[in-house]
């Protein structure tokens, strides 16, 4: 459907090679940032052996693709659940990847923290260059023989994620496990968030150590009287609505309760936070359109505007 509300058929059917379901599914999509000229987008899913690929095509116009795939990366996922699944380019240009910690509950194979797997990880790829994918020589790891791809680490489940038009900061929305959801702040890379060791700013497994050193913690959190599941959003830069600007907005799936942060105060350090809707919504993700203006997505399949009362 384009802004005119017209139907426009199917711009690509990928069905016959994911595995959907749960938290399976085709689960990001990114436009190339001169899609205009070179056709390129990037998606997001998971596939008949539940691991996660992250796959190029081509649109042969603004309202269809080609069918033919290029698959850049293939992560081995050992559980079906915490497949992430947000894709987006940054403001450098660079391909940017959230996958989840490979799954089960409590990250039985610490891979969040485990600079060997590329599972509870931001990534960070130069889809310009290279055999597929070319490693950016400025990532923190670029230099090891493994995990080179690793931008940002110590991630849950960070399903969703945005880089404010503004400033640049990468704001990321990570789904907690029993107690606790966050939403964290990357300013740089090599950012350990701290999962499993923490669970938002509190330690996860008391009894097997709390050693906090070297770890970031979120700029804020809610218990999960609040709900679930975070559904991380944008920093509102649109020009409709001036009392929204600098303002983030992030949700809780479960709930449906969104809130509004400021994001200058988030990056100063204070967590200046207030719930402005109760929806009763699923809210499976946020949007943001040319102009700056936000989007919420509830899981039943329909997209409303974000607008000030």
């Amino acid at each position: 459907m384009d802004s005119s509300g017209a139907t426009r058929g199917t711009f690509l059917n990928v069905s016959g090679k994911i595995t959907s379901g749960g938290e399976q599914g085709l689960l990001g999509l990114a436009f190339h940032p001169d899609f205009e000229h070179n056709r390129r987008f990037f998606i997001y899913y998971t596939d008949h052996n539940d691991d996660v690929v992250i796959a190029e095509y081509h649109a042969t116009s603004t309202t269809h693709a080609d069918t033919a795939e290029e698959i850049l990366l293939t992560i081995p996922h050992p559980y079906t659940n915490h497949n992430g699944g947000m894709l987006a380019f940054g403001p450098d240009g660079y391909l940017y990847i959230a996958t989840g910690d490979g799954g089960s509950g409590g990250d039985p194979g610490n891979r969040a923290q485990s600079l060997t797997s590329l599972l509870g990880k931001i990534l960070r790829i130069d889809v310009n260059h290279g055999t597929h994918y070319a490693i950016p020589p400025s990532n923190p790891f670029a230099g090891r023989s493994s995990g080179r791809e690793i931008w940002d680490y110590g991630l849950r489940n960070p399903w969703r994620f945005s880089f404010d038009r503004s400033t640049h900061a990468l704001f990321i929305g990570d789904v907690g496990q029993n107690a606790w959801e966050e939403v964290d702040i990357g300013r740089s890379g090599g950012l350990n968030f701290g999962w499993r060791v923490m669970e938002g700013n509190h330690c996860y497994n008391p009894s097997s150590g709390c050693n906090r050193s070297g770890k970031v913690l979120p700029i804020v959190e809610y218990s999960h009287s609040f709900g679930c599941a975070v559904t991380g959003g944008y920093v509102y830069r649109g020009s409709v609505y001036s009392t929204l600007k600098g303002a983030y907005f992030y949700a809780d799936y479960c709930s449906g309760r969104i809130w509004a942060m400021d994001a200058a105060a988030a990056l100063r350090g204070s967590s200046r936070v207030r719930q402005v809707l109760d929806t009763g919504l699923s809210i499976s993700s946020f949007g943001e359109n040319q102009a700056g203006e936000l989007f919420v997505c509830d899981l039943g399949g329909t997209i409303y505007r974000l607008r000030a009362a």
